[in-house]
Protein backbone atom coordinates (compact mmCIF):
# COMPACT_ATOMS: atom_id res chain seq x y z
CA UNK A 1 0.00 0.00 0.00
CA UNK A 2 1.51 3.29 -1.14
CA UNK A 3 2.21 6.06 1.37
CA UNK A 4 0.28 9.29 0.75
CA UNK A 5 2.42 12.32 0.01
CA UNK A 6 1.19 15.90 -0.50
CA UNK A 7 3.66 17.93 -2.55
CA UNK A 8 3.62 21.65 -3.32
CA UNK A 9 5.71 22.30 -6.46
CA UNK A 10 7.06 25.83 -7.09
CA UNK A 11 7.85 25.50 -10.79
CA UNK A 12 7.06 27.34 -14.03
CA UNK A 13 7.68 24.24 -16.16
CA UNK A 14 4.77 21.84 -16.21
CA UNK A 15 7.02 19.17 -17.76
CA UNK A 16 9.64 19.42 -15.01
CA UNK A 17 6.96 19.27 -12.33
CA UNK A 18 5.46 16.16 -13.98
CA UNK A 19 8.87 14.46 -14.07
CA UNK A 20 9.44 14.99 -10.33
CA UNK A 21 5.98 13.74 -9.39
CA UNK A 22 6.40 10.67 -11.60
CA UNK A 23 9.66 9.76 -9.87
CA UNK A 24 8.01 10.02 -6.47
CA UNK A 25 5.14 7.81 -7.58
CA UNK A 26 7.56 5.21 -8.92
CA UNK A 27 9.26 5.36 -5.50
CA UNK A 28 6.09 4.10 -3.80
CA UNK A 29 4.19 7.29 -2.92
CA UNK A 30 0.54 8.12 -3.61
CA UNK A 31 1.22 11.72 -4.59
CA UNK A 32 -1.20 14.63 -4.43
CA UNK A 33 0.33 17.79 -5.85
CA UNK A 34 -0.23 21.37 -6.87
CA UNK A 35 2.03 23.53 -9.04
CA UNK A 36 2.38 27.30 -8.37
CA UNK A 37 4.44 29.95 -10.10
CA UNK A 38 3.84 33.14 -8.13
CA UNK A 39 4.00 34.46 -4.58
CA UNK A 40 0.22 34.89 -4.44
CA UNK A 41 -0.45 31.35 -5.64
CA UNK A 42 1.96 29.85 -3.11
CA UNK A 43 0.45 31.85 -0.26
CA UNK A 44 -3.03 30.68 -1.23
CA UNK A 45 -1.88 27.05 -1.46
CA UNK A 46 -0.19 27.14 1.96
CA UNK A 47 -3.30 28.58 3.53
CA UNK A 48 -5.84 26.29 1.94
CA UNK A 49 -4.32 22.79 2.16
CA UNK A 50 -1.98 20.65 4.21
CA UNK A 51 1.41 19.74 2.70
CA UNK A 52 4.20 17.29 3.45
CA UNK A 53 6.90 18.66 1.12
CA UNK A 54 7.90 21.68 -1.01
CA UNK A 55 9.92 21.20 -4.23
CA UNK A 56 11.06 24.55 -5.68
CA UNK A 57 12.88 25.68 -8.80
CA UNK A 58 15.42 28.39 -8.03
CA UNK A 59 14.48 30.93 -10.68
CA UNK A 60 10.97 31.61 -12.02
CA UNK A 61 9.85 34.52 -14.16
CA UNK A 62 8.08 36.28 -11.28
CA UNK A 63 9.30 34.32 -8.25
CA UNK A 64 12.33 32.44 -6.88
CA UNK A 65 13.36 29.85 -4.29
CA UNK A 66 14.67 32.33 -1.64
CA UNK A 67 11.33 34.18 -1.66
CA UNK A 68 9.41 30.89 -1.48
CA UNK A 69 11.60 29.75 1.41
CA UNK A 70 10.98 33.01 3.26
CA UNK A 71 7.23 32.66 2.73
CA UNK A 72 7.36 29.13 4.14
CA UNK A 73 9.19 30.40 7.24
CA UNK A 74 6.60 33.13 7.73
CA UNK A 75 3.83 30.53 7.62
CA UNK A 76 5.47 28.75 10.63
CA UNK A 77 5.10 25.40 8.84
CA UNK A 78 7.98 22.97 9.30
CA UNK A 79 8.07 21.34 5.83
CA UNK A 80 11.05 19.90 3.98
CA UNK A 81 12.10 22.49 1.34
CA UNK A 82 14.17 21.03 -1.49
CA UNK A 83 15.53 23.17 -4.35
CA UNK A 84 15.50 21.49 -7.76
CA UNK A 85 17.19 23.77 -10.31
CA UNK A 86 18.41 23.59 -13.87
CA UNK A 87 21.67 25.34 -13.11
CA UNK A 88 22.84 27.30 -10.08
CA UNK A 89 26.31 27.75 -8.75
CA UNK A 90 27.51 25.90 -5.67
CA UNK A 91 27.89 29.15 -3.76
CA UNK A 92 24.24 30.01 -4.39
CA UNK A 93 23.18 26.54 -3.29
CA UNK A 94 25.22 26.84 -0.09
CA UNK A 95 23.62 30.21 0.71
CA UNK A 96 20.19 28.66 0.19
CA UNK A 97 21.02 25.85 2.59
CA UNK A 98 22.19 28.38 5.16
CA UNK A 99 18.89 30.20 4.74
CA UNK A 100 16.96 27.06 5.63
CA UNK A 101 16.62 24.93 2.54
CA UNK A 102 17.02 21.28 3.39
CA UNK A 103 18.70 20.11 0.14
CA UNK A 104 19.28 21.07 -3.49
CA UNK A 105 19.31 18.95 -6.63
CA UNK A 106 20.11 19.56 -10.25
CA UNK A 107 17.34 18.79 -12.77
CA UNK A 108 19.79 16.76 -14.77
CA UNK A 109 20.54 14.54 -11.76
CA UNK A 110 17.10 13.60 -10.42
CA UNK A 111 18.09 10.10 -9.29
CA UNK A 112 18.85 11.74 -5.93
CA UNK A 113 15.31 13.07 -5.62
CA UNK A 114 13.71 10.00 -4.01
CA UNK A 115 16.45 9.41 -1.36
CA UNK A 116 16.53 13.13 -0.54
CA UNK A 117 12.73 13.25 -0.09
CA UNK A 118 12.69 10.13 2.11
CA UNK A 119 15.52 11.48 4.27
CA UNK A 120 13.90 14.89 4.73
CA UNK A 121 10.50 13.37 5.50
CA UNK A 122 12.12 11.29 8.25
CA UNK A 123 13.88 14.36 9.61
CA UNK A 124 10.63 16.33 9.52
CA UNK A 125 8.87 13.51 11.41
CA UNK A 126 11.64 13.51 14.01
CA UNK A 127 11.35 17.25 14.45
CA UNK A 128 7.57 16.95 14.82
CA UNK A 129 8.02 14.22 17.42
CA UNK A 130 10.48 16.36 19.34
CA UNK A 131 8.09 19.30 19.24
CA UNK A 132 5.25 17.16 20.57
CA UNK A 133 7.46 15.73 23.30
CA UNK A 134 8.63 19.21 24.25
CA UNK A 135 5.08 20.49 24.22
CA UNK A 136 3.93 17.59 26.40
CA UNK A 137 6.84 18.20 28.76
CA UNK A 138 6.03 21.90 29.00
CA UNK A 139 2.36 21.14 29.62
CA UNK A 140 3.30 18.59 32.27
CA UNK A 141 5.69 21.03 33.90
CA UNK A 142 2.99 23.69 33.79
CA UNK A 143 0.47 21.38 35.44
CA UNK A 144 2.89 20.39 38.16
CA UNK A 145 3.91 24.01 38.63
CA UNK A 146 0.26 24.99 39.00
CA UNK A 147 -0.26 22.19 41.53
CA UNK A 148 2.89 23.22 43.35
CA UNK A 149 2.04 26.92 43.39
CA UNK A 150 -1.70 26.65 44.13
CA UNK A 151 -1.61 23.79 46.66
CA UNK A 152 -3.10 24.92 50.01
CA UNK A 153 -0.62 22.72 51.89
CA UNK A 154 2.98 23.70 52.42
CA UNK A 155 5.20 21.49 50.25
CA UNK A 156 8.96 21.27 50.78
CA UNK A 157 11.61 19.29 48.89
CA UNK A 158 14.51 18.07 51.05
CA UNK A 159 17.75 16.15 50.71
CA UNK A 160 18.97 13.37 53.04
CA UNK A 161 20.21 15.98 55.54
CA UNK A 162 16.72 17.51 55.88
CA UNK A 163 17.91 20.63 54.05
CA UNK A 164 15.09 22.31 52.14
CA UNK A 165 15.84 22.84 48.44
CA UNK A 166 12.44 24.03 47.27
CA UNK A 167 9.29 25.35 48.95
CA UNK A 168 5.94 26.31 47.47
CA UNK A 169 4.11 29.62 48.13
CA UNK A 170 1.79 27.99 50.69
CA UNK A 171 4.75 27.88 53.12
CA UNK A 172 3.98 31.54 53.73
CA UNK A 173 0.32 30.82 54.53
CA UNK A 174 1.16 27.98 56.90
CA UNK A 175 4.38 29.18 58.54
CA UNK A 176 4.69 32.88 57.68
CA UNK A 177 7.97 32.44 55.77
CA UNK A 178 8.42 33.32 52.12
CA UNK A 179 9.93 30.33 50.27
CA UNK A 180 13.33 31.99 49.94
CA UNK A 181 13.63 32.19 53.74
CA UNK A 182 13.42 28.42 54.23
CA UNK A 183 15.44 27.26 51.21
CA UNK A 184 18.85 26.08 52.34
CA UNK A 185 17.64 25.69 55.94
CA UNK A 186 16.88 22.56 57.93
CA UNK A 187 13.30 21.37 58.25
CA UNK A 188 13.70 21.67 62.01
CA UNK A 189 13.30 25.46 61.69
CA UNK A 190 9.57 24.76 61.23
CA UNK A 191 9.40 22.87 64.54
CA UNK A 192 9.13 24.20 68.09
CA UNK A 193 12.36 24.13 70.09
CA UNK A 194 10.87 21.55 72.44
CA UNK A 195 10.34 19.06 69.60
CA UNK A 196 13.80 19.31 68.06
CA UNK A 197 15.57 16.07 68.85
CA UNK A 198 12.29 14.52 70.00
CA UNK A 199 10.53 11.45 68.71
CA UNK A 200 9.00 13.44 65.81
CA UNK A 201 12.42 14.59 64.62
CA UNK A 202 13.85 11.10 65.03
CA UNK A 203 11.02 9.75 62.90
CA UNK A 204 11.91 12.15 60.09
CA UNK A 205 15.54 11.10 60.19
CA UNK A 206 14.61 7.41 60.17
CA UNK A 207 12.40 8.00 57.16
CA UNK A 208 15.04 9.93 55.25
CA UNK A 209 17.85 7.50 55.95
CA UNK A 210 15.83 4.34 55.35
CA UNK A 211 17.51 2.20 52.66
CA UNK A 212 14.13 1.31 51.14
CA UNK A 213 11.60 3.61 49.54
CA UNK A 214 8.79 4.58 51.90
CA UNK A 215 5.58 6.54 51.80
CA UNK A 216 4.56 7.76 55.21
CA UNK A 217 0.92 8.33 56.02
CA UNK A 218 -0.11 11.61 57.59
CA UNK A 219 1.04 12.18 61.17
CA UNK A 220 -0.19 14.93 63.46
CA UNK A 221 2.40 17.02 65.29
CA UNK A 222 3.12 20.67 66.10
CA UNK A 223 4.71 23.31 63.89
CA UNK A 224 6.18 26.72 64.67
CA UNK A 225 5.38 29.82 62.66
CA UNK A 226 7.81 32.62 61.97
CA UNK A 227 6.10 34.74 64.64
CA UNK A 228 6.70 31.99 67.21
CA UNK A 229 3.11 30.80 67.37
CA UNK A 230 2.78 27.03 67.58
CA UNK A 231 0.14 25.42 65.38
CA UNK A 232 -1.18 21.87 65.00
CA UNK A 233 -0.06 20.39 61.68
CA UNK A 234 -0.49 17.18 59.74
CA UNK A 235 2.67 15.97 57.98
CA UNK A 236 3.23 13.24 55.40
CA UNK A 237 6.34 12.36 53.40
CA UNK A 238 7.06 10.67 50.12
CA UNK A 239 10.26 9.81 48.30
CA UNK A 240 11.26 10.66 44.75
CA UNK A 241 14.33 10.53 42.50
CA UNK A 242 15.57 13.81 41.07
CA UNK A 243 18.53 13.78 38.70
CA UNK A 244 19.49 10.36 40.04
CA UNK A 245 19.50 11.48 43.70
CA UNK A 246 17.06 10.61 46.50
CA UNK A 247 14.87 13.50 47.49
CA UNK A 248 12.06 13.70 50.03
CA UNK A 249 8.86 15.69 49.72
CA UNK A 250 7.06 16.86 52.83
CA UNK A 251 3.38 17.80 52.69
CA UNK A 252 2.42 19.96 55.66
CA UNK A 253 -1.15 21.00 56.42
CA UNK A 254 -2.30 23.50 59.03
CA UNK A 255 -5.12 21.68 60.86
CA UNK A 256 -5.97 24.50 63.26
CA UNK A 257 -9.48 24.93 61.83
CA UNK A 258 -10.11 21.20 61.78
CA UNK A 259 -9.00 20.85 65.39
CA UNK A 260 -11.21 23.76 66.36
CA UNK A 261 -14.18 22.21 64.57
CA UNK A 262 -13.53 18.86 66.25
CA UNK A 263 -13.34 20.58 69.62
CA UNK A 264 -16.57 22.48 68.96
CA UNK A 265 -18.31 19.25 67.95
CA UNK A 266 -17.13 17.55 71.14
CA UNK A 267 -18.24 20.51 73.22
CA UNK A 268 -21.55 20.66 71.40
CA UNK A 269 -22.13 16.96 71.95
CA UNK A 270 -21.29 17.43 75.59
CA UNK A 271 -23.72 20.33 75.81
CA UNK A 272 -26.43 18.23 74.20
CA UNK A 273 -25.65 15.39 76.59
CA UNK A 274 -25.95 17.67 79.60
CA UNK A 275 -29.09 19.32 78.20
CA UNK A 276 -30.68 15.93 77.58
CA UNK A 277 -29.74 14.75 81.07
CA UNK A 278 -31.28 17.89 82.61
CA UNK A 279 -34.39 17.61 80.46
CA UNK A 280 -34.90 13.97 81.33
CA UNK A 281 -34.91 14.96 84.98
CA UNK A 282 -37.78 17.35 84.25
CA UNK A 283 -40.06 14.57 83.06
CA UNK A 284 -41.99 12.68 85.73
CA UNK A 285 -40.20 9.64 87.08
CA UNK A 286 -43.43 7.70 87.30
CA UNK A 287 -47.16 8.15 86.89
CA UNK A 288 -49.37 8.77 89.95
CA UNK A 289 -50.79 5.64 91.51
CA UNK A 290 -54.49 6.38 91.68
CA UNK A 291 -57.05 3.82 92.74
CA UNK A 292 -59.11 2.75 89.78
CA UNK A 293 -56.73 4.18 87.17
CA UNK A 294 -53.75 2.95 85.14
CA UNK A 295 -51.69 5.92 83.89
CA UNK A 296 -48.55 5.98 81.72
CA UNK A 297 -46.74 8.45 79.52
CA UNK A 298 -43.50 8.80 77.57
CA UNK A 299 -41.69 11.14 75.21
CA UNK A 300 -39.28 10.22 72.40
CA UNK A 301 -37.31 13.25 71.21
CA UNK A 302 -36.22 13.58 67.57
CA UNK A 303 -32.85 14.97 68.72
CA UNK A 304 -30.81 14.76 71.90
CA UNK A 305 -33.24 17.28 73.37
CA UNK A 306 -36.81 17.97 72.35
CA UNK A 307 -39.66 20.42 72.67
CA UNK A 308 -42.35 17.94 73.77
CA UNK A 309 -43.44 17.84 77.38
CA UNK A 310 -45.75 15.76 79.53
CA UNK A 311 -46.36 15.89 83.24
CA UNK A 312 -48.60 14.90 86.15
CA UNK A 313 -49.21 17.76 88.60
CA UNK A 314 -50.83 17.42 92.03
CA UNK A 315 -53.65 19.97 92.35
CA UNK A 316 -55.94 21.17 95.10
CA UNK A 317 -58.49 18.79 96.64
CA UNK A 318 -56.60 15.61 95.67
CA UNK A 319 -57.02 16.22 91.99
CA UNK A 320 -54.33 15.75 89.33
CA UNK A 321 -53.30 17.85 86.37
CA UNK A 322 -52.51 15.89 83.21
CA UNK A 323 -50.36 17.80 80.71
CA UNK A 324 -49.18 17.11 77.17
CA UNK A 325 -47.44 19.99 75.37
CA UNK A 326 -45.43 20.69 72.23
CA UNK A 327 -43.04 23.62 71.70
CA UNK A 328 -42.47 24.44 68.02
CA UNK A 329 -39.21 22.93 66.75
CA UNK A 330 -36.84 20.56 68.52
CA UNK A 331 -33.40 20.98 69.98
CA UNK A 332 -31.93 23.07 72.78
CA UNK A 333 -34.06 26.20 72.18
CA UNK A 334 -37.45 24.46 72.43
CA UNK A 335 -36.16 22.40 75.35
CA UNK A 336 -35.43 25.61 77.28
CA UNK A 337 -38.88 26.98 76.49
CA UNK A 338 -40.40 23.68 77.55
CA UNK A 339 -38.59 23.92 80.91
CA UNK A 340 -39.88 27.47 81.40
CA UNK A 341 -43.46 26.38 80.59
CA UNK A 342 -43.16 23.48 83.04
CA UNK A 343 -42.04 25.80 85.83
CA UNK A 344 -44.99 28.16 85.34
CA UNK A 345 -47.53 25.33 85.22
CA UNK A 346 -46.21 23.64 88.35
CA UNK A 347 -46.53 26.86 90.33
CA UNK A 348 -49.98 27.67 88.97
CA UNK A 349 -51.41 24.13 89.27
CA UNK A 350 -50.64 24.04 92.97
CA UNK A 351 -52.64 27.23 93.56
CA UNK A 352 -55.47 27.18 91.03
CA UNK A 353 -58.27 24.72 90.23
CA UNK A 354 -59.61 26.27 87.04
CA UNK A 355 -57.66 24.81 84.11
CA UNK A 356 -58.69 27.73 81.91
CA UNK A 357 -57.34 30.25 84.41
CA UNK A 358 -54.06 28.29 84.67
CA UNK A 359 -53.55 28.49 80.89
CA UNK A 360 -54.56 32.16 80.84
CA UNK A 361 -51.99 33.11 83.43
CA UNK A 362 -49.24 30.94 81.89
CA UNK A 363 -49.93 32.49 78.48
CA UNK A 364 -49.61 36.02 79.84
CA UNK A 365 -46.11 35.32 81.10
CA UNK A 366 -44.92 33.23 78.13
CA UNK A 367 -46.10 35.80 75.59
CA UNK A 368 -43.54 38.23 77.02
CA UNK A 369 -40.68 35.71 76.70
CA UNK A 370 -41.47 33.92 73.45
CA UNK A 371 -40.55 35.52 70.13
CA UNK A 372 -42.88 35.53 67.17
CA UNK A 373 -41.19 32.45 65.74
CA UNK A 374 -42.16 30.11 68.62
CA UNK A 375 -45.30 29.08 70.51
CA UNK A 376 -46.53 26.24 72.73
CA UNK A 377 -49.52 23.99 72.14
CA UNK A 378 -50.72 22.47 75.40
CA UNK A 379 -53.45 20.12 76.63
CA UNK A 380 -54.26 20.45 80.35
CA UNK A 381 -56.83 18.20 82.03
CA UNK A 382 -57.89 18.14 85.68
CA UNK A 383 -58.58 14.56 86.76
CA UNK A 384 -60.74 13.93 89.81
CA UNK A 385 -60.08 10.29 90.71
CA UNK A 386 -62.78 10.15 93.39
CA UNK A 387 -65.57 11.51 91.21
CA UNK A 388 -64.11 9.99 88.05
CA UNK A 389 -64.51 13.24 86.15
CA UNK A 390 -62.30 15.17 83.76
CA UNK A 391 -62.22 18.87 82.88
CA UNK A 392 -59.80 20.14 80.25
CA UNK A 393 -58.63 23.20 78.32
CA UNK A 394 -56.51 23.03 75.16
CA UNK A 395 -54.26 25.81 73.87
CA UNK A 396 -54.13 24.93 70.17
CA UNK A 397 -53.17 21.32 70.86
CA UNK A 398 -54.17 18.31 68.70
CA UNK A 399 -57.38 16.65 69.92
CA UNK A 400 -57.34 14.10 72.74
CA UNK A 401 -59.70 11.14 72.64
CA UNK A 402 -61.83 9.21 75.10
CA UNK A 403 -62.54 5.64 73.94
CA UNK A 404 -65.12 3.38 75.55
CA UNK A 405 -64.54 -0.25 76.52
CA UNK A 406 -65.33 -1.40 72.97
CA UNK A 407 -62.71 0.94 71.45
CA UNK A 408 -65.27 3.35 70.03
CA UNK A 409 -64.41 7.05 70.23
CA UNK A 410 -66.71 8.19 72.97
CA UNK A 411 -65.63 11.81 72.91
CA UNK A 412 -63.15 13.98 71.01
CA UNK A 413 -61.46 16.74 73.02
CA UNK A 414 -60.64 19.56 70.54
CA UNK A 415 -58.66 22.72 71.16
CA UNK A 416 -60.40 25.45 73.13
CA UNK A 417 -58.06 28.36 72.29
CA UNK A 418 -54.93 29.44 70.39
CA UNK A 419 -51.43 28.21 71.34
CA UNK A 420 -49.66 29.81 74.28
CA UNK A 421 -47.33 32.71 73.56
CA UNK A 422 -49.16 34.15 70.54
CA UNK A 423 -51.65 36.62 72.07
CA UNK A 424 -50.84 37.83 75.59
CA UNK A 425 -54.46 38.81 76.40
CA UNK A 426 -56.06 35.49 75.37
CA UNK A 427 -58.55 34.13 77.91
CA UNK A 428 -58.87 30.35 78.03
CA UNK A 429 -62.09 28.68 79.21
CA UNK A 430 -62.47 25.08 80.35
CA UNK A 431 -64.63 22.64 78.40
CA UNK A 432 -67.61 20.90 79.97
CA UNK A 433 -66.94 18.25 82.57
CA UNK A 434 -66.60 14.68 81.24
CA UNK A 435 -67.85 11.72 83.25
CA UNK A 436 -65.48 8.72 83.03
CA UNK A 437 -66.66 5.11 83.30
CA UNK A 438 -64.93 1.77 83.79
CA UNK A 439 -63.33 0.61 80.54
CA UNK A 440 -62.84 4.15 79.25
CA UNK A 441 -59.41 5.15 77.92
CA UNK A 442 -58.09 8.72 77.59
CA UNK A 443 -55.43 9.29 74.90
CA UNK A 444 -53.57 12.61 74.83
CA UNK A 445 -50.57 13.06 72.55
CA UNK A 446 -48.54 15.40 70.38
CA UNK A 447 -48.66 15.31 66.57
CA UNK A 448 -45.40 13.36 66.21
CA UNK A 449 -47.09 9.96 65.86
CA UNK A 450 -49.97 11.08 63.65
CA UNK A 451 -47.57 12.92 61.27
CA UNK A 452 -44.96 10.16 61.02
CA UNK A 453 -44.26 9.77 57.29
CA UNK A 454 -43.60 6.65 55.23
CA UNK A 455 -41.02 6.62 52.43
CA UNK A 456 -43.81 7.53 49.96
CA UNK A 457 -44.65 10.59 52.12
CA UNK A 458 -47.98 9.16 53.26
CA UNK A 459 -48.82 9.94 56.91
CA UNK A 460 -49.51 7.52 59.76
CA UNK A 461 -52.75 9.34 60.50
CA UNK A 462 -55.24 9.28 63.33
CA UNK A 463 -57.09 6.17 62.14
CA UNK A 464 -53.97 3.98 62.26
CA UNK A 465 -53.18 5.50 65.64
CA UNK A 466 -56.60 4.60 67.07
CA UNK A 467 -56.40 1.09 65.59
CA UNK A 468 -53.15 0.49 67.50
CA UNK A 469 -54.89 1.56 70.72
CA UNK A 470 -57.96 -0.61 70.06
CA UNK A 471 -55.80 -3.65 69.32
CA UNK A 472 -54.01 -3.29 72.66
CA UNK A 473 -56.74 -1.74 74.81
CA UNK A 474 -56.67 -4.57 77.32
CA UNK A 475 -52.90 -4.22 77.84
CA UNK A 476 -51.33 -1.99 80.54
CA UNK A 477 -51.18 1.71 79.74
CA UNK A 478 -47.38 1.67 79.52
CA UNK A 479 -47.41 -1.03 76.84
CA UNK A 480 -49.95 0.92 74.79
CA UNK A 481 -47.72 4.01 74.85
CA UNK A 482 -44.70 2.00 73.68
CA UNK A 483 -46.78 0.25 71.00
CA UNK A 484 -47.86 3.59 69.54
CA UNK A 485 -44.28 4.74 69.12
CA UNK A 486 -43.11 1.37 67.76
CA UNK A 487 -45.93 1.33 65.20
CA UNK A 488 -45.04 4.83 63.96
CA UNK A 489 -41.36 3.92 63.56
CA UNK A 490 -42.23 0.73 61.71
CA UNK A 491 -44.53 2.72 59.42
CA UNK A 492 -41.71 5.16 58.59
CA UNK A 493 -39.30 2.22 58.13
CA UNK A 494 -36.98 3.71 60.74
CA UNK A 495 -36.09 6.71 58.61
CA UNK A 496 -34.77 9.66 60.67
CA UNK A 497 -37.40 10.81 63.13
CA UNK A 498 -38.59 14.26 62.07
CA UNK A 499 -40.51 15.29 65.19
CA UNK A 500 -40.71 14.56 68.88
CA UNK A 501 -43.27 11.94 69.94
CA UNK A 502 -45.19 12.12 73.24
CA UNK A 503 -48.28 10.30 74.51
CA UNK A 504 -50.21 9.79 77.75
CA UNK A 505 -52.69 6.94 78.20
CA UNK A 506 -55.14 6.89 81.15
CA UNK A 507 -57.18 3.74 81.59
CA UNK A 508 -60.23 3.73 83.85
CA UNK A 509 -60.38 0.37 85.60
Amino acid sequence: MKAPLRVLVVEDSEFDAHMMISLLRKGGYEVTSERVETREAMKAALGSRTWDLVLSDYNLPDFNAPAALQMLKESALDLPFIIVSGGIGEDIAVDAMKSGAHDYLMKGNLHRLLPAVERELREAANRAGQREAKKALLESEHRYRMLWETAPDAVVLMDHDSIIHFANPAVREVFGYVPEEVIGKSLTMLQPEALRGSRETAFIQRFIHSPIQLNRRATETVGRRKDGVEIPIEVSFSEMSLNGERRFVGFIRDVTMRKRAEREIRESQEQFRVAREIQQRLFPKSAPLLEGFDIAGATYPAEATGGDYFDYLPMLNDRWGIIVADVTGHGVGPALLMAETRAYLRVLAGRREDVGEILTRANGVLAEDVGSERFVTLFLARLDPKERTLVYASAGHPPAYVLDAAGKVKQTLPRTGVPLGIQPDTKYLPAAEIKLESGDLLLALTDGIEESAAVDDSLFGIERLLEVVRARQKEPAQQIVHALYAASREFSQNTPQMDDVTAIVIKVL
